[in-house]
Parts: structure tokens; sequence; C-alpha cells
């Protein structure tokens, strides 16, 4: 089945970002966009080109998460569209997009969407209010910040990002093989079965640099960054602090690791000292 998707660069290149987030617009019955940019003026005269050449009109947004990169962009894009419905999923906390209201995802749910319509899969872990959008039919898979064609995803552990659901949704979108995803970052994905046994065999290999880290002696999160990733950029360090404490999360909820006693005050461990629970202190 031909399901019409137009690739769009939110025009907001960074350190983080790489060559810009992307964003796609569906055209259709139900004119469609996935994802906001940042609000960068010349991103949203693209969009209005699109959308004036299809009728005019865009009927709603579907936003994968909260991240400014993929939402920071949606007064300016309700401003422009003051009829466009936008809708995301609900996240703890301050879960304000800018001073529009917003309308709930619901898990699981089909949304029409351009000239179908997209099923909301819940895939937590980049983000807790991370969702991704699947058509069946034509098998494409429209993956937020889940997967990225070219590197890895961070897993911001201070923000809510949380490993073990991470891999669990992984493995929920292998076994809906998707035909093609179209990521946050990046070009199209072809091999979508590929890529995402290759990010579960990366996070496992991660876990074991960890863990043979530990076995060795104790360790502060971050000198396992320095010793993991080592010549890193410093404008990178920052996301490999939180892959390693989110890491260490996940070993700790296995009982595979553990703060040392009355080390640390931060209540995720980042100041904590780190062991092997071989190391003989009972969990």
């Amino acid at each position: 089945m031909y399901f019409p998707i137009v690739p769009v660069n939110a025009r907001n290149p960074g350190a983080w970002t790489g060559a810009g987030s992307m964003t796609y617009y569906l055209p259709g019955a139900v004119p469609t966009l996935i994802d906001t940019g940042s609000g960068v003026d010349a991103h949203l005269d693209e969009l209005a080109s699109l959308i004036e050449a299809d009728g005019g009109g865009l009927a709603q947004v579907l936003v994968t998460h909260g991240h400014r990169d993929h939402a920071g962009g949606a007064a300016a894009v309700a401003a422009r569209w003051p009829g466009a419905r936008i809708h995301k999923l609900p996240a703890p906390g301050d879960d304000r997009l800018g001073k529009i209201a917003w309308q709930p995802l619901e898990r699981d749910a089909f949304v029409p969407a351009g000239t179908s319509a997209v099923w909301v899969v819940p895939t937590p872990g980049h983000a807790p209010d991370h969702v991704s959008f699947f058509e069946p039919r034509s098998g494409a898979f429209f993956s937020g910040d889940l997967v990225v064609n070219g590197g890895t995803v961070a897993i911001l552990a201070r923000h809510g990002g949380n490993l073990a659901a991470y891999l669990d949704s992984l493995r929920r979108v292998l076994d809906l093989q998707p035909r093609r995803i179209y990521p946050g970052h990046g070009q199209p994905i072809d091999n979508p079965a590929a890529l995402l046994r290759s990010y579960l065999s990366h996070r496992l290999m991660r876990e074991r640099q960890i863990l043979d880290a530990l076995a060795e002696r104790a360790w502060c999160v971050a000198d396992l960054v320095a010793r993991i990733y080592p010549g890193l950029a410093d404008a990178l360090v920052p996301a490999a602090t939180d892959s390693v404490l989110a890491h260490l999360l996940k070993l700790e909820d296995e009982r595979q690791a553990l703060r040392e006693p009355g080390s640390g005050t931060d209540p995720l461990g980042l100041d904590a000292t780190w062991l092997h629970v071989r190391s003989g202190f009972e969990v």
C-alpha cells in the first residue's frame, strides 16, 4: 500500500540533533505532522508550502515525546495553524508544550493520519512519554528517538530515561517487523531488523563493559565514563554519563550492582561509589 510521507528537516542542527531533527508531513484526508521541530522559521515556511499545496489546512500534530527538538516548536505550529490539534502522550510532572493545550494520546490506539491511520506504539526508555507511530499496511514506522540512522540513542537517566524499558521497546518494535523506519534524526532505515538487533547487542556490550569494570574494583560514574568512552568530546560527556548511570540503575534493579553503603547523596547514585554484588555487601 502506498502511504505518502514527506520528510522535512527541522533546520535545528547541533551536537545533540546532528543535521537537525526530522519532521514528517503526511498529506491526505487528515493532513498530519509528526513532531514539530524547534520552531525555526525556515522550517515552518517549508511546511507551509507543503500544506498549502495539499489544500492549505493542517488537521493535527502527533508528538513522539516532549524533548525540545521534537516538541519545542508546538507553540509556533499552533500559531501558524490554529485549527490543528496537537496530540501527545501524557508525562509525569510539568508536561506543557509552551503555553498551548494538547490532547492526550492513548496507548495502542489507532489515529487517522494522512491517507490512512497510524498505531500509537508506546516505546518508553529514551523518555517516559515516548511513543512511535506505525502504519501497518505500508510498514512505515515513525520512531522518534527510539533509533537513529548512523548512531545510538542516549538514555537520559537524569531526565526519566530507563534502560530496561528502552530494551523492551526495541524488542517490541522488532516483533512488529516494520518495513521502513523514519527516525527523528537522519535518513530512513531500510533494514530495521538489523539495526534493532545491533542496538540490543550494543547495549549488552556496554553492560558487559560495566560489569567487567565493577568486578575489578569500585567505581564512581565519572570514572566509568572515562574508562568506557576514552577521548570523548566534552559536549558528549553528559549523554555518556546518563547512559552509564542508566546501565547501573538497571543492574541495581537486577541485583547485579549496588551502591557502596553511605556513599553519595544523589537519589540516582550519580555521586555514589558503585560495586559489583560479588564484592561481599548485602543487597
